[in-house]
């Protein structure tokens, strides 16, 4: 069994003891077995931390990979926009070498940033070779990976049934969870329509589909009036709303509807730089935290902005200070005497937040022994980074790409040294650029 021991490292575990400013991780197989001051173990690699800031691997809880290779070409529209340009549009192009390189260079990118756990919701495979390419790129890269399994969202031609009124393809579903059983490192979910996206009837049978197969049920909520307003109300009477349902956004969502599904335990993912650019409202977070919950957080829209996790946790977290500073400031006329929100709360949101959305805060999501070896060396040595008083805020508010120093998913490193392990990527980054060109010469967008 392979073993890894990591010294002197200061570690934010994310764990209720707190950090330790300075100390040991011994790696063994793919699990963490010892954290301490210090460790000795006389048969494992020896990797010097020094100056480094160790931390469990980001969780991003909400992208859409597929769309990689078209970087930037979103970053002017608003929803609606995004909406006809994107989905009835573009997303039409796509054939499944597409969804392949897109995929796997974007997880590849999410790694090289420290994320070491990807929630991939795809919803542009219209065909079963889409699906399996989407998996394949992910599983190319070595990444922790749950494949929303969602469908695609075109215009209907005259005679078509709409996407809103075709139930999610169960049997598209179980065959991929069949072909990709035991996989140590992907799990198969669901990325369904929803009330607001679909019928009554779609709704309820997409619900009751991954109840039945045991997935989480993750679905977008918000952008324009929902096709099936009391749909939540029917959902909630058919016993199909629980821990397994996941809201991604919830802009439309009465505080009403929000405290009782809390209440049930369904689980939230925000994307503040997406929501807040491209016209949703502002991020849930603070909605969310009067209930005694939190967001997982997710990029959504490479082809809006980075893919950077850190900076995501960032922008959360400054926006929603704004709003309670604001609000503070209506009601008594001065400046808060503290802030609303910890730098500490902001990482957990990227951390333990995004394991417990994908129901694996058993495995990933902190440091602690028995855990999965999933975690990030941040080079805090750096000229950004100094001095360093404390490590959480370091992260937060600091740390870039540029202090990515390494990376490790289930005890196997993926980046050393500020170097993604990944070989000569010169050739998939040819066929990225000859991908996105393809289709927006396609949809006239070329450049």
């Amino acid at each position: 069994m392979a073993r890894t021991l990591i010294r002197n490292a200061a570690i934010v575990t994310m764990e209720p003891q707190g950090e330790l400013p300075q100390g040991d991780l011994l790696v063994e197989g793919d699990r963490i077995a010892a954290i301490a001051p210090a460790l000795s173990a006389d048969d494992a690699e020896v990797v010097d931390a020094t100056g480094c800031i160790a931390l469990p691997g980001l969780v991003n809880a909400h992208m859409h990979t597929w769309q990689t290779a078209l970087r930037g070409v979103a970053a002017n529209w608003t929803l609606l926009e995004y909406f006809q340009k994107m989905h009835a549009g573009l997303a039409t192009a796509f054939a499944a070498d597409d969804l392949f390189i897109a995929t796997r260079m974007g997880a590849l990118n999410q790694l090289n940033c420290g994320t070491t756990t990807l929630a991939d919701w795809c919803h542009n495979n219209p065909t079963p070779e889409h699906n399996d390419a989407a998996i394949e790129g992910l599983l190319s890269t070595g990444i922790r990976a749950a494949f929303f399994h969602g469908t695609p969202k075109p215009d209907p031609k005259p005679g078509q049934v709409p996407f809103w009124e075709v139930p999610h393809p169960r049997r598209e579903v179980e065959r991929l969870l069949r072909a990709h059983q035991g996989q140590p490192l992907l799990s198969i979910q669901a990325a369904v329509l929803g009330p607001h996206y679909a019928t009554l009837d779609v709704a309820l049978h997409d619900f009751r589909m991954a109840r039945e197969l045991g997935l989480i049920a993750s679905l977008h909520q918000g952008g324009g009036p929902a096709r099936t307003p009391d749909g939540w109300a029917k959902l909630e009477a058919a016993g199909l709303l629980g821990p397994n349902i996941n809201i991604v956004h919830g802009h439309a969502l009465t505080d009403a509807q929000l405290e009782r599904f809390c209440a049930l335990g369904m689980s939230f993912s925000a994307a503040a730089e997406s929501e807040m650019s491209q016209g949703h409202g502002h991020p849930l977070t603070g909605r969310l935290r009067q209930f005694g919950r939190a967001p997982s957080l997710g990029v959504d829209l490479e082809s809006v902005l980075s893919g950077d996790m850190l900076t995501q946790a960032r922008i959360a977290l400054g926006i929603q200070r704004s709003l309670d500073n604001v609000a503070h400031r209506e009601q008594h006329g001065t400046i808060p005497p503290t802030s609303t929100i910890t730098a500490r709360e902001a990482l957990s949101w990227v951390t333990v937040e995004g394991a417990r959305m994908l129901q694996m805060q058993d495995r990933i999501g902190s440091l602690a022994p028995g855990k999965q070896a999933d975690l990030v060396l941040v080079r805090a040595s750096d000229l950004n980074m100094q001095p360093v008083h404390d490590p959480v805020s370091s992260v937060v508010f600091q740390a870039s790409l540029a202090n990515i120093d390494s990376v490790m998913v289930a005890g196997r490193w993926k980046k050393r040294s500020g170097q993604l392990l990944a070989g000569d990527l010169s050739a998939d980054l040819r066929k990225l650029r000859a991908s996105g060109e393809k289709i927006t010469r396609a949809m006239g967008l070329a450049h």
